[in-house]
């Protein structure tokens, strides 16, 4: 950790692919490709760091061809860092095709209904065929809602399967990192025990898992800021999966350290833009005959270049273009956003940036 301001912290996480500047945010490229961004689209915007899935580069085109061709960063000639998620999540919302046991979780794939078995060692082999600079153990994701009695056996069976995961990987094998990810549901003792449980053993990084899965924004916010604060003050933290610009920043603000979601690109795609002055839905008529930039105070491609008139036009006219501009911006809007916090808390105004940015989208204030 290089600085803080109350529990807000800047830091450095060294990878094999280079040093990641905290708080960051990882745009998400599941299938080893950000959804119509190229790889120099992301250097231009300065992603440090991407996100890919587990589940679905060993599904399609397949963990041993990709280490063939010189694992993930080679594949898809991204020379950044890259985080893989352990592919749980999405195995564990395919509830009607999978089978959870003690040995792993045994699914059908969602493309052809082949069987397949997910154990622990297994993800662990998997992502190292990808060469992924931060790996993800495997873990159940229980749904919101889910009772006491189970949600403590899941979270048990949860931090089984994080020992194991260490235990075929130990610390110091090699350049790829281990992540654990605590569980525990929307309950605070399981939350405490599973830090507890995990904390006594040398991963690399602690991610908060099982939020932002159908509780209320204010349930969310409210464990986040009770389980943040547990994790330890060394390691990085991660929160997966969420989430806008204002979660991640109160994220920041509860000590949080690492972000990603698909909200960017996904809304980009629907024509939903995030900007300086609050969200633009460029399909509006209003913007028929808008020469202004999209956003006046971004300096990324999109703005420098194209009036929100054209943009509209790109979208109304379902351009294939239309989805880069949009997402290269939005990431832009992302991961700005990550940066001013990093800065803000250098100088000691956090809390004052993250004011501002309420002002702007008051009705994301919880």
């Amino acid at each position: 950790m290089e600085a803080s301001d109350g529990a807000a912290r800047a830091g450095k996480l060294v990878t094999a692919h280079g040093v990641i500047p905290t708080p960051i945010f990882m745009p998400v490229g599941t299938v080893g490709s950000v959804k119509a961004i190229a790889p120099d689209d992301l250097a231009a915007i300065g992603a440090p760091i991407i996100l890919g899935n587990t589940y679905h580069l060993y599904l399609r085109p397949g963990d041993e061809l990709v280490a063939r061709h010189g694992g993930l960063h080679g594949f898809a000639s991204w020379p950044g860092a890259i985080l893989t998620d352990s592919g749980g999540f999405q195995v564990f919302s395919l509830s009607s095709l999978r089978k959870i046991c003690e040995e792993g979780v045994e699914f059908r794939s969602h493309i052809n209904g082949s069987k397949h078995m997910f154990t622990p060692e297994k993800v662990i082999s998997i992502q190292r065929n990808l060469n992924s600079d931060i790996m993800m153990v495997l873990d159940e994701c229980v749904s919101y809602g889910t009772d006491y009695a189970y949600t403590e056996r899941s979270l048990a069976l949860t931090t089984r399967w994080a020992m194991r995961a260490r235990a075929a990987y130990p610390s110091g094998t090699a350049q790829n990192l281990l992540f654990a990810i605590t569980q525990g549901g929307f309950f605070k003792d399981l939350r405490r025990r599973s830090i507890e449980e995990l904390c006594e053993h040398d991963f690399d990084g602690f991610a908060i898992g099982g939020l932002s899965v159908g509780e209320s924004k204010e349930e969310m916010m409210d464990f986040l800021y009770d389980v943040a604060p547990q994790l330890p003050q060394e390691k990085p933290r991660y929160l997966m999966g969420v989430g806008t610009p204002l979660d991640i920043v109160n994220g920041i603000a509860a000590g949080v350290d690492m972000f990603d979601c698909v909200l960017p690109t996904r809304n980009a795609r629907n024509g939903t833009l995030y900007t300086s002055l609050g969200k633009v839905n460029i399909k509006r008529r209003e913007y028929a005959e808008d020469d202004s930039p999209l956003d006046p105070n971004c300096s990324c491609y999109t703005c420098r270049t194209f009036s929100r008139a054209y943009l509209r036009h790109l979208y109304v006219s379902a351009e294939l273009l239309a989805f880069r501009l949009n997402s290269l911006h939005n990431l832009t809007f992302f991961l700005d956003t990550v940066r001013q916090a990093r800065q803000a808390i250098f100088e000691g105004r956090f809390m004052a940036f993250k004011a501002g940015l309420e002002a702007v989208y008051p009705e994301e204030v919880v």
